[in-house]
């Protein structure tokens, strides 16, 4: 272990009254959160920061055993270090530690015990200002042979606390939508539906054959009593009545229910009473992946197969409406490729550079383009620097665009299922936003992707501004 930190003892013997050793941390949320995480404390007086600001303190204090910890810090690997025992800890708490607070954990011997080889310290935390906010004693048993040992590199910890998710739903709730719900006649269709309903996003519309819905609530244990019923024959009529509710204007987002998607799309497509615009209809998940910044947009993982250039510049506009609406009002777009240069053995980046073009000359507004990208140059500063690449989308891409289906769909279960990534999927370029839910999809997913177009529709984004040259009315 070459040129590692070292962190070294002092034996019984090396130690005097009256020494002393410290330590000193900044206290963030990410170290609350922690603590929590590993002690099970989750007192909403340390994480829930509306319940905190109407309780003693009025703002989110740390657990006081964190600054404890501090102490523990001292002894185990400062004085005596590596090789002490615990024996005894008392401690006072003074005065609260919020987030920002600097503390400075220090020991100090007071007393040696040669028979048992037992120190006896001081304790005292004081912050920034060097005012004391915990004072104590410890008891310790102090090693008796030197030790000296490469200290410990720990893992790299990333925390997903699905904040994105929280004030998306926290955005979204409040005023339900009129949705009219295509086909819900399983299980977990019907319960995707009524947690959407109860936590304020949606007003159902449930369209399908009415005993057929009823059995479905049953098997899933919810109460839909309060939901109207529109009665159909089959998939194809309920995707048919489904369309035609949002068409009427007594629906305002369209939601997929147990349905196939071809199904659903089909109708909506349809030239007779379909909700096309002059827009190509793409798919768009916006991830919130731990550990980055901002949230990803990713396009299209879920409609069109192998989009031409025309449908991808489309597919880019759907995307770019979608961010103005949650708050990027330049979104930078990056369009992948497996390289970042320009070869004419892989369409892809002929596509992305014409793209870039188009954009250039007007063609596609409201974001800044650059392409081809590969993944790791669109998403992280160090891989763009290490390839040389200058570009304001480089390291810092919010929409991903990626070459085909396959793609998408791949990249984004994987920031889900491996990266812990929350997912929120809507349907774009239609005259309403659409939901597409499946079985696979965890609650959040479910809720998420409603919040979402809830949103959208509140926007009335400009992919939904009329019907296409020609189609009915």
């Amino acid at each position: 272990m070459t040129g590692a930190e070292m962190i070294e003892n002092r034996t019984f013997d090396e130690i005097r009254v009256g020494d002393t050793a410290s330590v000193t941390r900044t206290l963030s949320q990410r170290d609350i959160q922690l603590f929590a995480l590993v002690s099970g404390d989750v007192n909403p007086a340390h994480l829930d920061a509306d319940f905190a600001g109407t309780d003693f303190f009025r703002r989110v204090i740390a657990h006081g055993m964190w600054g404890g910890g501090l102490i523990s810090a001292v002894l185990g690997t400062e004085l005596p270090g590596p090789g002490t025992i615990y024996l005894g800890q008392s401690l006072h708490f003074v005065r609260p530690v919020g987030i920002g607070d600097s503390i400075t954990a220090s020991v100090t011997v007071t007393h040696k015990q040669p028979d048992r080889n037992v120190l006896l310290l001081d304790c005292l935390c004081v912050n920034q200002h060097g005012e004391t906010v915990i004072t104590g004693e410890a008891e310790v048993k102090a090693p008796t042979e030197k030790i000296r040992r490469a200290r410990i590199a720990l893992p790299d910890i990333r925390l997903s606390d699905h904040d994105g998710y929280h004030r998306l739903i926290d955005a979204a709730s409040g005023s339900p939508m009129p949705t009219a719900v295509a086909h819900p006649c399983s299980a977990a269709a019907l319960a995707a539906v009524v947690e959407a309903a109860e936590a304020g996003l949606i007003e159902p519309l449930l369209v399908g054959p009415e005993a057929r819905i009823i059995k479905a609530a049953e098997e899933a244990g919810k109460d839909i009593a309060g939901f109207r019923i529109v009665p159909s024959l089959h998939s194809h009529d309920s995707a048919a009545k489904a369309v035609a509710l949002v068409r009427s204007g007594e629906a305002r987002l369209l939601m997929k229910g147990s349905l196939h998607t071809d199904e659903l799309m089909g109708a909506v497509v349809s030239h007779a009473a379909g909700l096309r615009t002059e827009r190509r209809i793409s798919h768009a998940y916006v991830m919130d992946v731990p550990g980055h910044p901002t949230p990803l947009i990713i396009t299209d993982a879920a409609i069109n197969i192998a989009p031409t250039l025309e449908e991808k510049a489309d597919i880019i506009r759907n995307a770019i409406d979608l961010a103005h609406v949650i708050g990027l009002s330049e979104p930078r777009v990056a369009i992948l490729a497996a390289v970042e240069t320009v070869n004419p053995m892989m369409p892809s980046t002929l596509d992305a550079a014409a793209l870039c073009k188009m954009a250039e000359r007007g063609q596609i507004t409201g974001g800044l383009l650059d392409g081809p990208l590969a993944f790791d140059n669109a998403v992280s500063d160090a891989a763009a620097k290490e390839k040389g690449i200058v570009s304001p989308v480089a390291g810092k891409a919010e929409i991903l665009v990626v070459p085909d289906l396959e793609a998408g769909n791949m990249l984004a279960k994987q920031l889900t299922f491996l990266g812990g990534a929350d997912a929120a999927g809507v349907v774009l370029g239609a005259r309403v936003p659409i939901i597409l839910t499946s079985r696979a999809d965890s609650l959040r997913t479910r809720l998420a992707s409603c919040a979402m177009a809830v949103l959208l529709a509140r926007a009335a984004p400009k992919a939904a501004p009329g019907l296409p040259e020609g189609a009915a009315a």
